[in-house]
């Protein structure tokens, strides 16, 4: 009997299932034309993945500004938490040198791409990372890239030292003057601003209190930023408001990181006099100097703000840790935004050191206070309202404390009273 046999093995269909595919794009500074550059490659990357039908577009991932040799691309940062969430199976990019020019972090990165499947394609170099020969091509190609990196570095560095030679400064973006034709010319409307910070500076008040002044009274920033420290630090030591200039003050470390580090003698700086019309004079600028240096040596003679309760006071009601200050009344502990921002930010009050002593060897146990004892045993202090604190032990057991401010009036001094009797004379006269 003849057997009839028949093939019923399933046919496999296709798959269908695309390739998700990304773009990595990147510009090295922010001038427009090279914004537009950027723009342009968005496109073109939407357009050229759209078109394959094998390929689905999963983003185009753009930095700009930001220089290849550095780490803090937050598009770059972005596309590889994709890429290691299964959201990316190939990255387009048109060059090594977009990529990364440091070989190092360049070969690093594609190598933990391709562990968990991802390939990356460079365009100019037609290579492709998850081929066989791939790693050494690019170890090549980066090679050639880092040099490249290097040479356009000392290019620029060559530059910028022979205009500083010549009196040409590298930037001319100054609160208080406006930079028209390389020149600087004063801005009146900050110009005002710059002389009430040098005579609030000089009438006793301090970066923080000026810095506090500024926002409440609504003055914009040269960015339209918010006024910080730092910013009035910088206005009340900046040469160039004297219509003076002392250029090459800073230096990069390396092409590489591109770290600013203080010239301190490592390089040639240069005094360029009178290059521009002057906002504050001389005599007032010598003297906010002298003053800022009196001011650090004093402040270099207090005792020192890093000590066991450094870092283990929590403000409840900001959420930020309280830090040490020396007052006329003594030291104190008081919330960091508080001291920095004011009241309106955070209503928290100081903690008179000798109370969180006193309160911490009554915790403790101890007779008296032992900052070795406390340090083995209180793991934080949380501070949940004004006058009261709950010490948080190591194994997670609290004790809540209370205690009464002293009014000012009993906590001056004689001499303290006596200092403000006889300035309130002065005032008078």
């Amino acid at each position: 009997m003849r057997k009839n046999i028949k093939d019923i093995t399933p046919v496999m269909p296709l798959s269908t299932q695309k390739k998700k595919v990304a773009a990595y794009a990147r510009v090295s500074n922010g001038k427009d034309a090279m914004l537009h550059s950027l723009a342009a490659q968005v496109d073109y990357y939407k357009t050229y993945i759209r078109q394959n039908l094998e390929w689905e577009f999963a983003g185009v991932y753009a930095d700009e500004a930001i220089t290849g040799t550095k780490d803090r691309r937050a598009g770059f940062k972005e596309m590889l938490e994709h890429c290691k969430n299964g959201l990316i199976d190939m990255i387009i990019t048109k060059s090594i040198s977009r990529f990364a020019r440091n070989t190092v972090v360049m070969l690093k990165t594609v190598r933990e791409l391709k562990d968990i499947g991802v390939d990356v394609f460079f365009e100019e170099q037609n290579i492709h990372s998850i081929s066989g020969d791939g790693e050494l091509m690019l170890t090549i190609m980066a090679s050639f890239a880092q040099e490249e990196s290097l040479s356009v570095s000392e290019n620029c560095k060559w530059r910028i030292q022979n205009d500083f030679r010549k009196g040409i400064p590298n930037t001319l973006r100054v609160y208080g003057y406006d930079h028209i034709n390389r020149n600087l010319v004063v801005n009146q409307t900050e110009a005002q601003i710059v002389r009430m910070i040098y005579s609030d500076f000089l009438n006793g008040m301090g970066k923080n209190a000026i810095m506090r002044k500024l926002i409440s009274l609504g003055v914009p920033t040269k960015n339209g930023g918010t006024w910080s420290e730092s910013t009035i630090k910088s206005i009340l030591s900046n040469e160039k408001y004297t219509g003076n200039m002392l250029l090459q003050k800073t230096y990069s470390q390396n092409h590489l990181t591109k770290t600013k580090k203080i010239n301190d003698g490592r390089l040639p700086m240069y005094h360029v006099a009178k290059t521009h019309e002057a906002i504050i004079e001389q005599d007032i600028y010598d003297a906010v100097q002298e003053e800022i240096a009196c001011r650090r040596n004093i402040k270099s003679d207090k005792a020192s703000k890093f000590t066991e309760f450094t870092g283990v006071i929590h403000c409840n009601k900001c959420g930020a840790n309280y830090r040490r200050k020396t007052t006329k009344s003594g030291i104190v502990w008081c919330c960091s935004t508080y001291s920095t921002k004011g009241k309106k930010y955070c209503a928290s009050k100081q903690i008179p050191e000798t109370i969180l002593k006193e309160l911490s060897a009554e915790v403790l146990g101890l007779t008296e206070y032992d900052k070795e004892v406390f340090a083995a045993k209180i793991e934080h202090i949380k501070v949940p309202e004004n006058s009261t604190v709950i010490f948080v032990f190591n194994d997670g057991s609290e004790v809540l404390r209370t205690w009464e401010n002293p009014s000012r009036a009993e906590s001056w001094t004689a001499e303290m009273r006596e200092t403000a009797k006889r300035n309130a004379i002065r005032r008078s006269k």
